[in-house]
């Protein structure tokens, strides 16, 4: 019990810092959607790689990104641009994070292949249901922060998710590639065991950690651009 009340301070500590960070970003400016991506896959990194924290991580992103652009707001009405463009990149840089971690999990589960390695039937099916609703969980994130915001970052938000939901994200388009890829390693793997030593979350994470680093370019042009909105 106590291991548990430790690891969901730490968490929550966790998701303090990654919320000042975005807030520190957006008052910095600069390349925001680069530094958010990259805060969001280093959040990844360290934390268990399922549907609920990836869902924190995002609802901590997001309030970030509302806290920085309401401060910009604040400070000087001529900022109201710049806090447009900002939280705009912001969600664009936790887009592409998203979209990321399922090219990195299609990734894991085609290099297993190649090894002639297996995930079990089990963890590849949680992870494909995960998956599955990750772009909704993105919106769904943006769009809560769109119905706390007031103003000009709600009006900027609820355009991002109702162009997002009319012309698609880089997630749900790399989603089509990842859960393809996820069918059909089920149907080969029948019932077989989860082999030593191969975990699916941390071959993912491992690949998360080389896309960050920029030892693994990533997503493919098409979805790397993450609509530039």
């Amino acid at each position: 019990m106590q291991n548990e009340s430790n690891s969901t301070m730490h968490n929550q500590d966790d998701m303090a810092k990654l919320e000042a960070d975005v807030r520190e970003a957006i008052a910095h400016g600069g390349d925001v959607k680069e530094t958010v991506r990259q805060l969001t896959l280093k959040a990844m990194q360290a934390h268990r790689l399922d549907i609920e924290s990836m869902g924190r991580i995002a609802a901590a992103v997001m309030q970030g990104a509302h806290d920085g652009a309401q401060q910009k707001l604040v400070h000087a009405t001529e900022q109201s641009h710049a806090a447009q463009t900002q939280i705009t990149h912001a969600v664009a840089g936790l887009e592409t994070a998203f979209a990321q971690f399922a090219e990195a999990s299609k990734l894991a589960v085609e290099e297993a292949a190649g090894k002639a390695q297996q995930f079990s039937r089990e963890e590849l099916s949680k992870t494909r249901a995960d998956l599955e609703s990750l772009e909704s969980l993105f919106l769904d994130v943006v769009q809560q922060t769109s119905t706390t915001a007031k103003g000009l970052i709600a009006d900027t938000l609820n355009d991002l998710v109702t162009h997002a939901k009319r012309n698609g994200t880089a997630i749900g388009a790399q989603l089509r590639e990842t859960l393809d890829t996820f069918t059909q390693q089920i149907a080969s793997v029948g019932h077989t065991q989860l082999e030593a030593g191969l975990q699916l979350t941390q071959a993912t994470a491992d690949l998360l950690h080389k896309i960050t680093t920029g030892v693994l370019a990533g997503i493919s042009e098409k979805t790397k651009e993450a609509k530039n909105k």
